[in-house]
């Protein structure tokens, strides 16, 4: 009873914050097919070393929402979104390519850009 009576009541319309380094990716699939499996195994291997502590994953089966391809217009799968840090990115495929995945959200450059030049 004392830690409800310690919570704040929700105030109406306020928004969940994110902190300001906090990659929010999300990931569309087409239930448990392999390529589904291994983009969502191989996300995580790059997102543990180079965004450990963050980021956060959001998968989305579109076998079992298929609505919400709408809202990011997703028109294969697996596709990879991102949604924070701006401006959104999508990458579509299994993410095996750790180097086209890294280039793809904007973690390296591209090979012979300089720093600076994007």
């Amino acid at each position: 009873m004392k830690a409800a009576a310690r919570r704040k009541a929700p105030r109406a319309g306020k928004k969940k914050t994110v902190p300001a380094d906090e990659w929010i990716l999300r990931l569309y699939v087409a239930g448990q097919s392999s390529r589904s499996v291994a983009a969502l195994r191989n996300l995580e291997r790059i997102c543990e070393e180079h965004l450990a502590g963050r980021y956060r994953i959001e998968v989305i089966d579109l076998l079992t929402h298929p609505q919400l391809a709408r809202g990011d217009q997703i028109v294969a799968v697996p596709t990879l979104v991102r949604h924070l840090p701006p401006p959104m990115k999508k990458i579509i495929g299994d993410l095996s390519n750790e180097e086209r995945v890294l280039v793809g959200l904007d973690l390296r450059l591209r090979p012979g850009r300089e720093a600076g030049r994007r």
